[in-house]
């Protein structure tokens, strides 16, 4: 479970570069797992603080993005991943833009909407654009059926 939040003002969206352990560096949102006991709207104002620098207050549940991955494990299993990552719209209410250090993101910026499509990103963030852009009561939009 993890809880992120889009961020969009004067046409830009706020993104946190992902640092993969290979290396890999790609935009996603802010955001990022629960700890143990902690409710979502509390993690993903906590993920914005430690990724952005910023505080924020989320204004509005958009959905639940579900999502499943296999990978090859030690000894030839294969993990097989389901994540639940509940995406809220948040606005920026202080703080000052700074990137993370010592932690999964390496740079935190905004990014033109429109050069979004662009940007070497995870899939996160175009399901949370879908979110966004079309706010479906049941939090799920028609391609991620």
């Amino acid at each position: 479970m993890a809880a992120y939040a889009i961020c969009v003002r004067d046409g830009q969206v706020l993104l946190a570069r992902l640092v993969g352990r290979d290396g890999s560096r790609r935009w996603t949102l802010p955001g990022g797992g629960m700890d143990h006991g902690e409710d979502p709207y509390d993690t993903v104002v906590r993920e914005i603080a430690e990724e952005t620098g910023y505080t924020a207050e989320p204004t509005a549940l958009l959905g639940i993005d579900s999502m499943t991955r296999h990978y090859p494990r030690r000894f030839g299993a294969v993990a097989d991943f389901h994540g639940l990552r509940i995406v809220y719209e948040a606005r920026v209410t202080g703080g000052e833009l700074r990137h993370e250090t010592d932690g999964t993101t390496d740079m935190a910026a905004w990014h033109p909407l429109d050069a979004v499509p662009a940007l070497d990103r995870v899939d996160l963030v175009d399901a949370a654009l879908a979110l966004w852009r079309t706010r479906p009561p049941t939090g799920r939009t028609a391609e991620r059926r």
